[in-house]
């Protein structure tokens, strides 16, 4: 199953292929145990996909989108590779399988909510989060080596522009570089104190693009770059700190805030610490207390190299039953 859904192109705002695929084996699986599938549309041509098993108590979930560039499936000994095997291919399978254990056993009250749009606003979790249907557990899957994370990091974005004026290289003291005030601020933020939270560690930031100017004969007029900061707590002083070091030189325009979020943890599961964001904070609390469980590691997700282990794999569905169960049960 994780091979056939690798070899679906399901790149953000290509899902409807991947989306159909789920859906049928979801109606398949309906059928035999007596529930129902929803496809909740997101936009046009883009749906969530839910199947509901009973009066849902606990949902797994998870995203259908993966991140350029596609490339399909392939397989050794030891490992499934394709885009999407660990972020998130494996996990679908791995859930949905785990779902066909658990209506066997006659396991029921639970349900199987699979989104669009996480790996780039999250917007198919924002439309669940405003269509909530009772869940009081929420088990999100993305790679954390099959180990329960106690927290994850939360981001804070901004643009940084600088404006200057044009002149004559050879008559620098007739412009003003707009670069040279960019470079200012950027060696001021690499230089920064950030964060540290006991439990989730240090706030990082990422320089992750720049741009800018006209020629090399020219003083540049304008410049450009990106920040990315993982959050461990209160994002305020972050942006008191931002707001401080730009200014008079240059322009900070926020563009994304993601709060760090601590999660659920449960007795009997090995734990870890993520430094990545997910769908948990669109979702708002609306699917209830949120638990982050998956088989593969981050490490590979986005490159070229992405792959999923497969004794992780085969281990997963045995894993959200055994969490399925214990939140049912009250843990």
């Amino acid at each position: 199953m994780t091979r056939r859904l690798i070899d679906i192109e399901s790149i953000t705002g290509n899902e409807k292929q991947v989306g159909d695929f789920v859906h049928t084996l979801l109606s398949g699986i309906a059928r035999t145990h007596g529930g129902a599938v929803e496809r909740m549309e997101v936009e046009p041509g883009r749906d969530n996909i839910l199947a509901t098993f009973g009066s849902p108590v606990v949902t797994l979930s998870t995203h259908l989108d993966t991140v350029p560039p596609f490339f399909p499936s392939s397989e050794d000994d030891d490992y499934i590779h394709g885009r999407g095997a660990c972020d998130v291919k494996g996990i679908i399978a791995s859930m949905i399988c785990a779902a066909e254990d658990l209506l066997a056993e006659g396991t029921r009250n639970f349900c199987l909510l699979f989104v669009v749009g996480e790996e780039r606003n999250s917007a198919g979790a924002y439309h669940a989060a405003r269509h909530p249907r009772g869940s009081r557990y929420l088990i999100n899957g993305e790679p954390t080596g099959n180990r329960l994370a106690t927290g994850s990091k939360g981001a804070l974005r901004y643009e940084l522009n600088a404006s200057g004026r044009m002149a004559h290289s050879a008559y620098p003291e007739l412009g003003e570089s707009a670069i040279l005030k960019l470079l200012t601020v950027l060696d001021r933020v690499r230089r920064m104190e950030l964060p540290v939270d006991d439990v989730l560690g240090p706030s990082t930031v990422n320089i992750g693009t720049l741009s800018g100017g006209r020629a090399p004969n020219v003083i540049p007029d304008q410049a450009m770059a990106s920040l990315m900061f993982r959050l461990v707590g209160d994002p305020d002083p972050l942006r008191r700190a931002v707001a401080e070091i730009c200014g008079g030189l240059v322009e900070a325009n926020e563009i994304l805030c993601i709060p760090a979020v601590r999660l659920g943890v449960v007795d009997g599961f090995n734990t870890t610490v993520v430094a990545y964001t997910t769908d948990i904070p669109a979702f708002l609390g609306a699917w209830g207390e949120p638990y982050l469980l998956g088989p593969g590691t981050i490490h590979v997700a986005h490159t070229s190299e992405e792959r999923v282990e497969k004794p992780q794999l085969a281990e997963a569905p045995g894993l959200y039953k055994t969490l399925v169960k214990r939140l049912l049960a009250g843990c």
